[in-house]
């Protein structure tokens, strides 16, 4: 064979493993171009906002805004009990439903979407601030409404008060209640006022009225006034027919006498002089004795406490 020949196969064969090469890498699953194909996806991977607790809390305890932090999420991955930020509609929720609902502008779809959200999911961090955990939640856990109660839902009381203590309502009117500057959250005393009606010889025939007061109970916390709980950012003063007071068992029992001896006045206490002790001053009311005094022969009853 001719030696020009040899050369000619020798390039044709260099080149059909060459063009086999380029064309198994050409179709390679592997080959670079899916690889950024695929991290494309994934960093488009849509994301919602959801809140969780910043650390561990505790039943019983008010929520406060450190205690609480948003934490990004992966959209099919948000449950829809867990509590979002409302701008993305999450899978399984009213805002999701409202988005499929019908076709509208831009700009009236968000609306809607978001306000839906609100509803659904309960909206901006601030909403939870105040509330009270129910059941433990730990650090980085998601916050879903059924271990937290917010100020005015069923059960709100019960998880506000502090352990050991009970809540106890007495009349109150703008007279006995400091003209409605005592607010939730206050400290007060409460003073019983009764009338005893002696003549002069002590006994209640032949009337002659007289008044007594005695503090029965200091330093007591106000946890609603009404149905509130929480005075507004603006209110200054709240009006109104019953007060809710923080007391303990035995203290409870010494309240519901004095409720039933007299008029029961709240006199509020400064801010700077809630740090004392709290409850009842004495055993109970105190008890009214009337004595009779003779001077010069002519006898006087002297009420004594």
């Amino acid at each position: 064979m001719k030696p020009a020949r040899i050369i000619v196969i020798c390039v044709a064969a260099v080149a059909a493993i060459g063009l086999a090469l380029v064309v198994r890498a050409m179709g390679s699953p592997s080959g670079e171009p899916t690889a950024v194909a695929t991290a494309a996806v994934v960093e488009a991977r849509p994301m919602a906002k959801v809140l969780i607790a910043a650390k561990d809390l505790t039943p019983g305890q008010r929520l406060a805004e450190g205690d609480m932090e948003w934490k990004d999420w992966p959209v099919d991955e948000v449950n829809p009990v867990f509590i979002t930020d409302g701008t993305v509609a999450v899978p399984g929720t009213a805002a999701a439903d409202a988005g499929k609902a019908e076709v509208k502008p831009k700009g009236a779809v968000a609306s809607v979407t978001r306000a839906a959200t609100n509803l659904a999911t309960g909206g901006a961090k601030a909403d939870y601030v105040g509330s009270v955990v129910r059941e433990p939640i730990l650090a980085g856990e998601p916050i879903v409404m059924r271990k937290i109660v917010r100020a005015g839902d069923s059960g709100y009381m019960a998880a506000y008060l502090e352990p050991g203590m009970r809540a106890m309502a007495i009349k109150v009117s703008v007279e006995t209640a400091a003209g409605g500057f005592i607010l939730p959250g206050d400290r007060v005393d409460v003073v019983l006022t009764r009338e005893t009606n002696l003549n002069s010889t002590g006994s209640s025939e032949g009337t002659r009225s007289k008044f007594t007061s005695a503090t029965v109970m200091q330093n007591i916390k106000v946890l609603a006034v009404d149905q509130s709980t929480r005075a507004g950012d603006d209110e200054q003063s709240v009006i109104g027919a019953t007060a809710t007071l923080e007391v303990g068992p035995r203290d409870a029992e010494a309240l519901a006498l004095a409720k039933s001896e007299g008029e029961l006045s709240l006199i509020l206490r400064s801010y700077a002089d809630t740090g004392g002790p709290s409850g009842r001053v004495s055993a109970g009311p105190r008890q009214t004795t009337a004595v009779r005094v003779y001077r010069g022969g002519a006898p006087e009853v002297v009420v004594t406490q």
